[in-house]
This record gives structure tokens, sequence and C-alpha cells, in this order.
């Protein structure tokens, strides 16, 4: 019948094709050497893969991590040290093992692992020889190394991990000694990094730095939440501390959190919080800089997903048929995941992919929406659109005039400045064909596109101008004063008046003197 369903043959029960006999099976073990560079090719980038050798670190509740990038041509090496709790010379094989533990495994809540590879795939994916040195705080120091070329060269396709502890020298043995517990990790034969470069190689020299500035940007945003606190870490790079960067400005006067929600999908819960982020002309401009992130202020809208506190994905609509667009930049939403979510989640090897459920889909576009919108009121000073249509026609120095369907700016006549200027001229006219000429040569598509290219480096009006930006407000002052107006009412005026209203202290510290002034007459 149409629409009916096709009946399968009934399969063999599962235990009727299970035999150890080796007549009925091959052993396919993968070449060591073949299989080694297949797992360089996971696609890390130093950053990443960095932030996956840390995970190892915290969950291993270390305080302290000291990452050092060593140049030297081609013998140049990177150094990762913490003083967690360290391994015995068992657990040490067990952790170098390519999927040294199933992801389908239990994990401890704050385990920031998942498939076992992290360790071996983020250090090979950079160096072709990775020594890992490790000690407990009751047993001595274990070794073990992974060296490429070696397994390369034996020709056998075995998976020889070295052992012998004369692989490192007295120096980097000594870099533990000072610890009760902790592991070092050494990169050597930076070949993603540096090839065969020579010291002196002042090009090949600058890509390492920058290279290394990327890394501590990275760093700054993946671990943000563990580097401030109660019980925070720290993470040196290079001899200097690590500062966190918080996506959200939770500590921004002018940030507005919305209320949390808590979702559910097959039985994980997630915790879901939008952030909008305040206007520029709110937080100052080294704020403002700050808070764009690695990438930029476009970049960086959207979605942030967090396992066990750990950022994963930093900034993204998640495929929901959402664009990142200039005027949503101040919308993040923080996702706050379990490690139990992985699968659910399609979270992949690097930790810096995540997909939602598909039953979670309709709940994070509909948040996403409210978020949008809301960002975007302010991004385009919605409240001051409104001020100019219903509020007082003097508080702005330009008006927004719409005709046959195309938009034009006007110098207000009726700013008090304006209006001053215009009654004390003996001569009206040229000034009016200044005005006039002003108002139609605005370069309003140079704008538009400048704005569209480099959103975030307009500069803000009388932005480090402060001297100019006292004169223009005390001529404002002056003239609504001498318009009639009292010197209470004038004060009000001007704290409600653009650009005037960004610059509160400035203004508070100018009419305090315009009230030291008045009382001084009486």
């Amino acid at each position: 019948m149409p629409g009916s369903l096709k009946t399968l043959p009934k399969r063999k029960p599962r235990h009727s094709i299970m035999s150890d006999d080796p007549e009925d099976y091959d052993l396919a073990s993968p070449g060591a050497a073949e299989l080694f560079e297949s797992l360089r090719a996971f696609g890390y980038d130093l950053p990443t893969a960095l932030a996956d050798i840390i995970d190892n670190s915290i969950s291993a509740e270390a305080k302290n991590v000291w990452i050092d990038m060593l140049w030297a041509g081609r013998d140049s090496r990177v150094l990762i040290r913490d003083d967690g709790r360290g391994m015995t010379e068992d657990e040490l094989r067990q952790a170098m093992k390519p999927g040294s533990l199933s992801p389908l495994a239990d994990r401890a809540a704050n385990d920031l692992g998942r498939f076992g590879l992290g360790m071996k795939t983020a250090s090979i994916s950079q160096c072709r020889c990775l020594t890992v040195l490790s000690r407990t705080k009751s047993s001595l120091p274990a070794l073990r190394r992974w060296d490429l070329d070696y397994i390369a060269n034996t020709r056998t396709g075995e998976w020889r991990l070295l052992k012998k502890m004369d692989l490192l020298t007295a120096e980097d043995h000594g870099l533990l000694d000072g610890q009760k517990s902790g592991t070092i990790l050494f990169w050597d034969r930076l070949d993603a990094l540096v090839g065969e470069a020579d010291a002196d190689d002042e090009v090949a020299q600058k890509h390492f730095r920058e290279r290394a500035d990327a890394v501590k940007h990275h760093l700054s945003m993946v671990f943000h939440r563990f580097l401030k606190g109660r019980g925070a870490i720290r993470i040196h790079m290079n001899g200097r501390a690590i500062e966190p960067w918080d996506p959200f400005l939770e500590d921004v006067d002018f940030t507005d959190p919305q209320t949390a929600e808590t979702l559910v999908a097959d039985g994980e819960r997630i915790v879901v919080k939008p952030f909008i982020l305040p206007h520029h002309s709110r937080i100052t401009p080294d704020q403002h800089q700050a808070a764009a992130g690695p990438k930029g202020w476009n970049a960086h809208q959207g979605f942030y997903i967090y396992r066990n506190r750990r950022l994963l994905v930093a900034g993204d609509w998640l495929g929901l048929g959402m664009q990142k667009e200039e005027h949503f930049k101040l919308a993040r939403i923080r996702i706050d995941l379990a490690n139990s979510a992985d699968l659910q989640w399609q979270i992949d090897v690097k930790k810096s992919r995540a997909r939602p459920p598909a039953s979670l889909k309709r709940d994070l576009q509909r948040i996403a929406r409210t978020t949008r919108a809301r960002a975007s009121s302010i991004y385009r000073h919605r409240g001051k659109v409104i001020q100019r249509q219903l509020g007082d026609r003097e508080a702005f120095l330009w008006t927004h005039l719409t005709k046959h369907g195309k938009s034009f700016y006007r110098i207000n006549r009726d700013h008090p400045l304006v209006r001053k200027v215009l009654e004390v001229s003996d001569d009206k006219a040229p000034l009016k064909a200044l005005f006039s000429l002003i108002e139609q040569t605005i370069p309003a598509p140079l704008i538009v596109i400048n704005n569209a290219e480099t959103p975030d480096a307009f500069g803000q009006p009388f932005e480090g101008a402060a001297t100019e930006l006292r004169q223009a407000m005390e001529a404002v002052f002056d003239a609504m004063v001498e318009g009639g107006r009292d010197r209470a009412e004038a004060a009000r005026a001007l704290l409600g008046m653009e650009p005037f209203n960004s610059h509160p202290d400035i203004v508070t510290a100018f009419l305090d003197e315009i009230g030291r002034r008045t009382a001084g007459k009486r």
C-alpha cells in the first residue's frame, strides 16, 4: 500500500556474530607514523592548542599555569608548566595514549576533557616532539615522549612511547624542582610555527611574537571566568599574568543584564542569560576598545557557549537564521552547559564548536530576537529619536526631516546658540546661506561607507577636547539665560541637551561652578 512501512528482515542476535576465534577476524592496528600525521590535521591553531592543554591543568586543580614561548629559530620551543596534582608513572603512561578515555565515560563535574585526545592532538598539531614530565606529592618524576620523527624512522609501525629520563637536560628537570607536584610539557621542533627559520630571521621572529600575542588574547577570553573571583587561577604568559576579558562587561554600571532562563532538552539543563552592552557614549574609550574583543565588536555579537565555565564559542548566532549586523553588536548571550551535554551539543575535539539540539532552537531564536531588538534600539538611539519627536525642540543641534521618502538633516534654528547667533548678526543672509550650504553638503554616503567598514573608528563629540566642550557648554548656557531663562531652568535644560548629556561629570562640575557664582553675587 502507498505510504506503508517496509519490514526489515529479522537480524541475527548480536552475540551470534561475536567471536574470539582468530579465524573470524583480522587485526587492523593503525600504523603509528601514519595515524599521528593524520591526527595533526584536526584543525588546531596555536591559541586553541594551548587552551586545550590548560584544560588539563585546570582539571588537575592547578592554581598557576606558566607558558613560555622561547625564540631560537628552528630550535624554538614552547613550555607549559602547572602546579597541579601531577601524575604518577602509570597515570602518565595512560594519559599519553591517544584516546586515553572514552568520550562516553562518566567524568567528574569539573572535568574539562572529553575525548582523551586533547593533550596529544593539540601538542602534535604544533610540534613533532612532545615531552611530558610530571610528579605528584608522593611519587618520583615520570617522563614520556612522543617523537614523530623517531617513530617515522623506525618504520615498524609501533607506538613507541619513549621514557628515558635523560631525554631532557638537568636544566629541564630542574623546572619542577621547586614544586611539590605539577606537570610540564615541552614542545620541540615547532614545524607548524617556526619551520626551519634561522634565529636571526626577523620576519619569522616577528610572526612568533605575534602568535604569542594571539595566545594571550585567546586565553584571556576562554578562561576569563577562571581568572577572577574566588578560587581564581593565574595564567602567566612569558612571565606576565594574563588579565581576564569579560565579554559581558558585568562590572560596568551601564551594562544591562537580562533575566536568565533555564531550558531543558533530553534531561540536560542549560542556563541562558542575555546581556545588552552599553552604548559607546556610556563608557570610556579604553573600556570600549577593550570590550571589542580580539576580533572586534561585530564579530563578537551573539551566543557565548560555556562548558563548566570554560568558553567554547565566542559570539555566534548558531545557525539560527540570523546574521551579524552592525546594529546588533551590543547583544551578547551566555549559555552555560554541563560537561554531560557534549554529545547533545556536538562539541568537537578542539572544544571550539558547538551546535544546539533541535529541541532548543525555537527557544534560542526567541531569546536571540528579543535581545537583538533591545540591542538595536540602544544602538540606534531610539530613546533620543523619541525625545527628538516628543521632547524639547531645543535639545538637539540637528533635526531629521523626511520628504518624498528621503531623509534630510537640518540645523535646528530653535537651538539656543543658533538662535542667538541669528539674532545678534547684523547681516543674516550670509549666515543663512552658510547654514544651507552645510545642510545640503553633508557627506552622508561617505559616512555610511566609513561606518560600515570601520564602525568603531568614529570619534565621539568633543572626545579628548574637554576645554572646547566647556566653552561650548558655557556659550549655550549664556544664550539660554540671555534669552530669558532663569539659571536653574537653563541648568536643567543643559543636562538634557546633546552632546552635553553624554558628559554628565563635566556638566555637573560646570553647574556647580555656576551655583557658586550665583551664591557669591547674593
